[in-house]
C-alpha cells in the first residue's frame, strides 16, 4: 500500500507540473486531487498557496471527507472551494479517482457562452453528449452546492462550470489530465474558429458519436500511452516533482515504449 500511495502522490504532483507546462494555471487558485489508495474516502490535494510548478510528491495535503486536513506538510492548509468541489465528486462517484479543475482563459471564455462547447473539432467530439454544465453560484464555498455539482456532472467525466472554468475526472490521474488536455484544446480551437466570423462546417452527429466512443473506450489504452510519454518528458526536463523521497527511484525516461497503436486507435 505504501508503494501505491507514493505512486499516487508522484502522479498527482506530475499532473500539477504538466498543467503548468501546458499553461493551465491561475496563480494559486485551482486544484487537482486523487484518492488515497487504501483510504478511498480521503484524498490528496495541492496546498493553498503554492504555484502548480512548486507542487511535489512531498508537499501534498491529505484531506478527510469532513474537511479535516490530516497531513499538511507546508502548513498552508487547503483551498475551501477546492474541498467543496473535490469532496463532492469523490464521495458521490466511486469510479472517480482524480478530479482536475482549471481556470484557463479559453475554458472560462467558453464557460460564459450561452451555448457552451460546440462540436467544431475532433477534440470537441470526444465530449459529444458526455459533458455536463453547472450554473454559477458564486465562489464554491457552500457545502450545499456539492449535491448540485454531482447532479450536473451526472454520469459524465467532464463538466463546464459556467462563468468559472472546466473540470474533468478520471479513474487515474493520467486519464483526468488527458481529458482536460482535450477539453482545453477544444475550447481554444472553438474561440479561434468563432473569431474568424466564417461559417463552420458542422460534423455529422453520427460521426461525433462514433468519435466519442473511440476516445472513451473502456481500456483507455491511448490515454495510458500519452500519460507515460508525458512522464518521460517531465523526467527528462524536471524530475523534482517526485520530491525528496522519490529522488532515488528510477526515472520514466528509461521506460520502454509500449507497442504502437492500431490504425483505429491512432486516428
Amino acid at each position: 500500500m505504501a508503494d501505491a500511495r507514493a505512486q499516487a502522490r508522484r502522479d498527482l504532483a506530475a499532473c500539477h507540473r504538466l498543467a503548468a507546462r501546458h499553461g493551465m494555471t491561475d496563480l494559486i487558485y485551482t486544484h487537482i486531487s486523487v484518492r488515497v489508495p487504501g483510504e478511498p474516502e480521503q484524498f490528496y490535494i495541492n496546498p493553498f498557496g503554492l504555484l502548480f510548478e512548486e507542487v511535489d510528491a512531498d508537499n501534498l495535503a491529505t484531506v478527510a471527507p469532513d474537511g479535516t486536513v490530516l497531513d499538511d506538510p507546508t502548513g498552508l492548509g487547503i483551498n475551501r472551494a477546492g474541498f467543496v468541489i473535490h469532496s463532492a465528486l469523490h464521495q458521490a462517484r466511486e469510479d472517480i479517482a482524480c478530479v482536475m479543475h482549471t481556470h484557463t482563459l479559453a475554458g472560462v471564455s467558453v464557460s460564459a457562452l450561452r451555448d457552451g462547447l460546440q462540436p467544431y473539432t475532433q477534440h470537441a467530439a470526444r465530449f459529444h453528449r458526455r459533458l455536463g454544465y453547472h450554473d454559477y453560484e458564486g465562489v464554491a464555498v457552500d457545502l450545499d452546492e456539492r449535491a448540485r455539482l454531482v447532479r450536473d456532472l451526472g454520469p459524465h467525466h467532464a463538466l463546464v462550470l459556467r462563468n468559472h472554468g472546466l473540470l474533468t475526472c478520471g479513474q487515474s490521474v493520467g486519464q483526468a489530465f488527458e481529458r482536460m488536455y482535450f477539453l482545453e484544446f477544444a475550447c481554444q480551437a472553438q474561440l479561434r474558429i468563432q473569431a474568424t466570423g466564417q461559417p463552420v462546417a458542422a460534423p455529422d452527429p453520427d460521426a461525433l458519436a462514433r468519435a466519442a466512443e473511440v476516445f472513451e473506450r473502456p481500456d483507455g489504452r491511448a490515454g495510458k500511452l500519452a500519460w507515460a510519454a508525458l512522464l518521460r518528458d517531465l523526467d527528462r526536463h524536471d524530475p523534482s516533482y517526485r520530491g525528496r523521497a522519490a529522488a532515488a527511484l528510477p526515472l520514466n525516461r528509461s521506460a520502454k515504449p509500449i507497442p504502437s497503436l492500431s490504425p483505429v486507435e491512432s486516428s
